[in-house]
């Protein structure tokens, strides 16, 4: 249940802001309004970029008839959310950049579907990494101008690290950024963004574990050698814990299956980059899929004879 009802906003609003919120978990246009609001604090363009992409998917859904209630949830939004911003965060503003967003947002839609309908466990934003993995190497091909990646950040301290971890699951580093988002989180449900906390505060810690002055990593969004105390600082081995966290409590409300995806994310966001991908969500995806089929051995292996007699 949403602790603060959107039936207030217009339906078509309603549905592309949904979506927005979907990107968390949330079904509440007020926490997409929370999280657009967040963004264009830190890049009105990549805002722009998330509302066009949200309504292209809403509007492909609609057009294409997919299940109604579905696409009033915003379930066929927040792949193509996440594809409009991540076009933007890595290739400037230009004809070939936009028909990429325009191509991958409106594709998101069905192949978030297909997958839905076919793949027999949660898809979460798989259809945006992989859609956006085809945009990230096309646009290479095409010699598309890329954003350069920014000048180290000076020392942001405990909570601006925290606060980018949970800004960076929509490419922010901006602890303001953050801040909105939970804000947003917490309007449709506290324990939600209580999570999002922990996960961003976990990952910021695990991702410390081993560093030292010296270490170097790749920055996983950009591919760039950074020092690992900077890729930490900026958010990167956090985000995707954050929605580890939210997606194993969802699935299984218990602190044991949240903080064994938190933990996981964090490796697997040093390894992806390492195949020459971009992280993206992948290191959530592939540590929350790692704890849903722990779950599933558990109960296949390891069932209680008694309590299924009786």
């Amino acid at each position: 249940m949403s602790s603060f009802s959107d039936s207030a906003v217009p339906a078509p609003l309603r549905t592309v802001l949904r979506g927005i919120g979907q990107v968390f978990f949330q079904e509440n246009a007020l926490t997409g309004g929370c999280f657009l609001v967040g963004i264009a604090l830190s890049s009105p363009l990549m805002a722009l970029g998330a509302l066009v992409g949200a309504a292209l998917g809403a509007v492909t859904a609609k057009v294409l008839k997919f299940d109604e209630a579905e696409v009033a949830a915003g379930i066929y939004g927040f792949n193509s959310t996440l594809v409009g911003i991540a076009t933007l965060f890595f290739f400037k503003p230009g004809a070939a950049s936009i028909l990429l967003l325009v191509a991958g947002a409106v594709a998101a839609a069905p192949v978030t579907r297909l997958m839905r309908r076919y793949v027999p466990f949660p898809t979460y934003t798989s259809p945006f990494i992989v859609l956006t993995w085809v945009i990230y190497f096309l646009g290479l091909a095409l010699k598309v101008p890329q954003v350069a990646a920014g000048d180290p950040l000076g020392p942001v301290g405990l909570v601006g690290t925290v606060g980018h971890g949970v800004s960076q699951v929509m490419f922010q580093a901006s602890v303001w950024t953050g801040l909105l988002f939970l804000v947003g989180i917490a309007l449709s449900d506290w324990r939600h963004a209580a999570w999002v906390l922990v996960g961003s505060l976990v990952g910021m810690l695990v991702g410390n574990y081993h560093a030292t002055a010296a270490v170097r990593a790749l920055d996983p969004e950009r591919l760039v050698d950074r020092s690992l105390f900077e890729n930490v600082e900026l958010g990167l081995y956090g985000y995707n814990a954050t929605l580890a966290a939210v997606a194993l409590f969802l699935s299984k409300r218990s602190l044991i299956p949240p903080l064994l995806g938190i933990l996981l994310s964090v490796p697997i966001t040093e390894l992806v980059p390492k195949l020459g991908l971009p992280a993206l969500t992948a290191p959530f995806v592939l540590a929350t899929w790692l704890v849903l089929a722990f779950g599933w051995l558990d109960r296949k292996f390891f069932r209680d004879p008694a309590a299924s007699s009786s």
